[in-house]
């Protein structure tokens, strides 16, 4: 072998290694709001991670949902809100403002009156 092969033969594992693990990378189960997909990649999560920010900023934003503990979980653009509301109509509301949020596909309003 030649000094540049050897020199070369990390830089062949590492990239090896990477293909690996991109091979693996969708091993995670099937989200049930999409039951064909599999896993998310780091970029779906920051993506889903920048849309429950601005559900988030939305819900605070609007002064008739303010005073409730609305939870918000995103996964491949599916929000998911959660909690609890006075009325019917507030949950109704919340599902509107998610709705209109950069980026959400689908709203899944589990949202309780209490």
């Amino acid at each position: 072998m030649t000094r540049r092969s050897l020199t070369m033969l990390p830089a062949a594992g590492l990239a090896l290694g990477v293909i690996a693990m991109l091979g693996c990378a969708s091993s995670q189960p099937a989200h049930p709001a999409h039951p064909a997909r599999t896993g998310e990649t780091a970029g779906e999560y920051v993506d889903d991670t920048v849309i429950t920010t601005r559900v988030k900023a939305a819900l605070l934003n609007e002064q008739a949902l303010k005073s409730f503990q609305i939870n918000v979980k995103t996964y491949r653009d599916v929000v998911q809100l959660s909690g609890f509301v006075d009325s019917a109509q507030s949950a109704r509301l919340a599902g509107r403002v998610a709705e209109g949020v950069k980026g959400v596909v689908t709203v899944r309003n589990d949202l309780i009156v209490k």
